[in-house]
């Protein structure tokens, strides 16, 4: 059955409707897929770098937590070695040594080891000092370094602020015992010369410091019995005092040694010069033992051998000539005072 022409036109008409809207909805979603793209692709530089930071800081928490983990066993082996020093600064013959071995230390800072005599501790031995310093003129010092540090370890070692003050007030009063004993020795009787006084050494400025906060008039006491106490810091400073001291003594027996070099020196230049004055008077009476013989060649000899060459008894030539030499031989000045003019 044909079709109307009406209907047919209406359905071209639907046609072109539904083709213009499947158009429009097909450019809408490529649009949407452009946009979406080109955001895409705008992100994907921060997303990169995100990415690296990301990677970038679980690196670097590995190597934190690797560090770390170094950090804590340092740490627990110097608080085991800390343990074992602390330990070891508890029996009397190694602390001697620790504070022998400081002590030598300090001379050699200072410039002192070949002024001082080091005495190693002797099981059965008598007291002695753990060092003498010898100083200018023949004289003597003496530095002891065995000191009680038990009190002091304790006081490091307490866990509240109770036992650490009651240990810290007997290390002020472990030293002031010590300091007694010290005196009581007299070590300025042991040596001759005798030492003027003794040195205390403390290894540490901190320990001196903690015990003068407990007990502020120790040192006055100390200086009372011919003892000073002393840290490396102030060691130093009297051992560089002494050296100095040597320096100077160096000094003057060098200008001693040298003025008598000089008066050596002097008198062999006195001796070389009486021979030098002798050998020019010899000169001088030769010069004129010379000029002489020259006047005697030109008036008595010279004549003579001219008239037999004119007579032909000589060979024909004509003798040599002898010239006398004009001069003198200068004399030496004397060492003595030059002679003053008279007055007018």
């Amino acid at each position: 059955m044909p079709i109307a022409s009406g209907t047919f036109v209406a359905g071209i008409v639907v046609a072109l409707a539904l083709g213009a809207a499947l158009a429009a909805l097909w450019s809408r979603a490529r649009s949407a897929t452009l946009a979406a793209r080109e955001a895409t692709d705008s992100t994907r530089p921060i997303a990169d770098t995100l990415a690296r930071i990301e990677t970038h800081i679980r690196d670097l928490e590995s190597q934190r937590q690797h560090m770390m983990g170094g950090i804590e066993q340092q740490l627990g082996a110097l608080s085991k070695e800390t343990v074992a020093l602390s330990q070891a600064l508890r029996v009397p013959n190694a602390r001697g040594r620790w504070g022998e071995l400081t002590l030598r230390r300090v001379a050699e800072l200072a410039g002192m080891v070949p002024y001082c005599d080091f005495y190693e501790q002797e099981s059965g031995a008598a007291q002695r000092p753990d060092m003498l310093v010898r100083l200018p003129g023949g004289r003597t010092l003496a530095v002891d370094a065995k000191v009680p540090l038990a009190a002091y370890l304790d006081a490091e070692a307490a866990t509240d602020a109770a036992a650490r003050d009651a240990a810290l007030a007997r290390h002020a009063q472990q030293l002031n015992r010590h300091v007694i004993q010290l005196g009581a020795r007299e070590y300025w009787t042991q040596f001759q010369p005798a030492p003027e006084m003794v040195v205390l050494f403390l290894a540490g400025d901190h320990f001196l410091a903690a015990a003068l906060e407990r007990d502020p008039d120790l040192l006055d006491r100390a200086l009372t019995k011919k003892i000073l106490i002393a840290t490396p810091v102030t060691l130093i400073s009297v051992l560089k005092g002494i050296a100095y001291g040597w320096r100077q003594e160096k000094l003057a027996k060098n200008a001693e040694e040298l003025r008598r070099i000089g008066a050596e020196f002097y008198e062999r230049l006195r001796t070389f010069a009486e021979v030098y004055a002798d050998s020019g008077r010899h000169l001088a009476r030769a010069l004129d033992s010379y000029n002489r013989s020259a006047g005697t060649w030109d008036s008595r000899v010279l004549p003579s051998l001219r008239r037999m060459s004119e007579l032909g008894a000589g060979g024909g030539k004509e003798p040599p000539q002898i010239l006398p030499i004009d001069g003198a031989a200068r004399t030496p000045q004397s060492t003595g005072p030059e002679p003053r003019l008279p007055e007018a």
